[in-house]
């Protein structure tokens, strides 16, 4: 099992959509689970995921409650959901007053390690030590860098934050709500990549298709395959799984 964290020192960058659409395209080849670690649960939701986890969050790192028994299914084939709820805001406790602080995460996705092939974290923005769980359990960590003078400042202090982890997983940057209008993002586009070894060169547009998750509440490629937007995930998923060499392993369903 493969595990990638989607993370970003700011919020707003387009996180949970990333998340959302590599978890789709993951699973169009790879049993994928998408665990929602932000609050606000806005992966939960666009995966039309109920969120209400029985016993909350405290329940689930505890081990009352079982890693199986609080996934949901969606209605893609392969694709399962760890829903956030509102006690995840107080999940950084939660991890601090548990034994092993920063492997609670590892500890509950060990219990599904041979039921998925790749599982995709939503991370909430900032330094915590969720994130930090979060970067010690990630095989890749992808970072969404919106095109403005401080997106070279986020990206070097997520290289630091994941410097700093026991087990440093590689960065892979990408450019994200890019207006091509605005002359700063289209030399964002054409200088970041060469400049940072960590940044691609895949550009995921701003546009209203985007903006259309939250009213049809599904990944880009399920309404729009053919959009930019869509291309530009499918390409950050392929990317991505090369780079973590998935493989396959027995469906479950």
């Amino acid at each position: 099992m493969k595990v990638v964290a989607v993370y970003s020192i700011k919020g707003g960058v387009g996180k949970t959509t990333a998340a959302v659409n590599l978890a789709w395209e993951a699973a169009r080849d790879f049993r994928a689970l998408l665990w929602d670690l932000d609050p606000q649960g806005a992966a939960t939701y666009l995966l039309q995921v109920k969120p209400k986890l029985k016993g909350g969050v405290d329940s689930l790192v505890s081990g009352k409650t079982r890693t199986t028994a609080a996934i949901r299914s969606t209605e893609y084939e392969h694709l399962d959901v760890l829903p956030a709820d509102d006690s995840y805001r107080e999940l950084d406790l939660v991890f601090d007053a548990a034994k092993k602080s920063t492997q609670r995460i590892e500890k509950i996705l060990d219990a599904v390690s041979h039921d998925y092939d790749v599982v995709i974290l939503d991370c909430p923005p900032g330094a915590s030590l969720v994130a930090e769980n979060a970067l010690r359990a990630a095989d890749a960590v992808v970072v969404p860098l919106v095109p403005s003078p401080l997106s070279l400042r986020s990206l070097e202090q997520v290289k630091s934050i994941v410097a700093d982890s026991v087990r440093p997983a590689p960065i892979v940057g990408f450019l994200s709500m890019v207006d091509r209008r605005k002359t700063s993002h289209r030399e964002a586009v054409v200088n970041l990549p060469g400049r940072n070894a960590e940044v691609t060169d895949i550009v995921v547009p701003a546009t209203v298709t985007i903006e259309r998750m939250g009213a049809e509440r599904a990944p880009v490629a399920a309404f729009a395959p053919r959009s930019e937007a869509a291309q530009a995930y499918a390409e950050l998923s392929k990317r991505v799984l090369l780079l973590l060499k998935a493989k396959k392993g027995k469906s479950k369903h």
